[in-house]
């Protein structure tokens, strides 16, 4: 679909003013044709319409197209490759042309006929998107973590709450059988009063998208012939050699968005992003919303925060290509006394989640669980007679997000979780930044006596972009 103005350049109501028109035509016999605009068929089919095809967007997809209750009917990015790729796909799976192609999110969710949405775009988004889709009432399976800052996340769960719209946050360890069993163990209180928790996330950059292997090649050219993008600043040759004009397919201005303006380098878009403060969080904020969100369910603390707050890190340059911190340790003090450790590239800390008790302790990763009382090791389930707290269960995170949609029930990791599980990450990042301990009111959501801090739990937005 065409338009001779740029959807980035104007305001929402003036975009709808301009395309209003066109989305009145519906492509394909949707649930609400069956059912009132806002609510899912009651041929319990839901229309999604998904939003981001880089990293994540794909395999969510994937998942629910494998699923009779959902029918994707609309596909949106800002790069025309993976939008065709995305339409592509769908149509491929259904056997016909019938997935609508859309630039800008904000026409998307102005569709009546989409019940739902799945939200993979980088962090800087995830706010925009996520709370314009819940104030057109669409449903929301959104990525981790929940948004790029704690302000952002808090706008989100108010979207949500106003909108009574079904959210599934992306933290989808809880679905899998090893995680599950783990958290029971914790909450049934088996490993005893736990005192310690130690949360293991990855460290340094990884280059997703092969982008990096592309661009040092080039810089092989030069005398010093440089080997590390988080070294890398403005004024020098490598820079100069990395920055290009944005290749016509993508939309560069829109794909910023709210972040500050920044040159083109393709090393810190598709995928990459990451690695970058002004779109991405780091490995920390990357992955709190997995590991931590875990940690959270097996204390039991999934509406719950820490109330103080420390944390180290290295930081490259604050301009370089790759900025984010490559190895951190947060300490987070938690009521009940207990302290739990977050740490990328520190040796102590495995990768996964443990939980230390009085009486044993657990370690679950991907594809892993330890225990120092033997019995549980062998157990693929935790016996119905030791289950006196039982956790939510669920074995497809997509299909429990349709079956929540469909029933009104709350999802395995709904706003509020997605919430909790990430704020210790944003937490622990203003604390290196600031280079101090901080003191958190979990209750009112705000930082004690540190004027600093508390203005990174925001950002400024680049204009026109407002948040609700």
């Amino acid at each position: 679909m065409k338009h001779n103005v740029s959807p980035s350049t104007v305001s929402r109501r003036q975009f709808l003013v301009h395309t209003g028109a066109a989305l009145a035509v519906p492509v394909i016999a949707p649930g609400s044709v069956f059912g009132a605009a806002g609510q899912p068929a009651p041929s319990g089919r839901i229309a999604l319409g998904v939003v981001g095809w880089g990293m994540q967007g794909p395999g969510n997809t994937a998942a629910f197209l494998n699923i009779p209750d959902c029918h994707v009917v609309a596909a949106c990015d800002l790069d025309k490759n993976h939008l065709q790729s995305a339409v592509n796909t769908v149509n491929g799976k259904y056997g016909n042309k019938d997935c609508q192609a859309y630039h800008d999110y904000r026409e998307l969710m102005a569709r009546k006929d989409v019940d739902a949405v799945m939200l993979a775009v980088p962090d800087t988004w995830h706010a925009l998107v996520a709370t314009e889709a819940a104030n057109h009432k669409k449903h929301v399976y959104g990525e981790k973590p929940l948004a790029r800052t704690i302000a952002e996340q808090q706008a989100i769960v108010r979207a949500v709450q106003k909108n009574k719209v079904i959210w599934q946050t992306g933290s989808w360890q809880r679905s899998v059988e090893n995680f599950h069993k783990a958290a029971e163990i914790v909450r049934n209180g088996l490993i005893g009063k736990v005192s310690r928790v130690e949360v293991g996330l990855p460290a340094g950059h990884y280059d997703f998208a092969g982008t990096s292997k592309e661009l040092l090649t080039k810089l092989a050219t030069l005398p010093d012939k440089p080997q590390d993008l988080s070294k890398i600043v403005p004024g020098t040759a490598a820079w100069d050699l990395a920055v290009t004009p944005p290749p016509a397919d993508l939309d560069y201005n829109m794909w910023l968005g709210p972040s500050q303006e920044e040159p083109y380098l393709k090393v810190r878009v598709h995928m990459n992003w990451r690695w970058n403060y002004n779109v991405g969080g780091g490995q920390l904020l990357d992955w709190i919303g997995h590991h931590c969100d875990i940690a959270h369910w097996g204390l039991g603390f999934d509406n719950e925060g820490p109330f103080e707050v420390e944390g180290q890190g290295e930081f490259p340059p604050k301009n370089a290509i790759w900025n984010t911190s490559p190895k951190y340790r947060i300490t987070a003090k938690y009521p009940q006394d207990i302290t739990m450790t977050i740490a990328g590239g520190y040796g102590d800390i495995r990768g996964g989640t443990k939980w230390i008790g009085d009486k044993g302790w657990v370690w679950v990763d991907r594809g892993g669980f330890q225990s120092s009382i033997e019995e549980f090791n062998d157990m693929s389930r935790l016996p119905e007679n030791l289950r006196k707290i039982k956790l939510y269960y669920s074995r497809n995170h997509q299909k429990n997000f349709i079956d929540c949609v469909k029933s009104g029930e709350p999802t395995i990791t709904p706003a509020e979780t997605g919430h909790h599980s990430a704020i210790p990450g944003h937490l622990g990042l203003i604390a290196m930044l600031v280079g101090r301990k901080i003191k958190w009111d979990a209750k009112q959501e705000v930082i004690i006596g540190d004027e600093a801090a508390s203005k990174l739990l925001s950002r400024p937005y680049r204009s026109p972009w407002k948040l609700a």
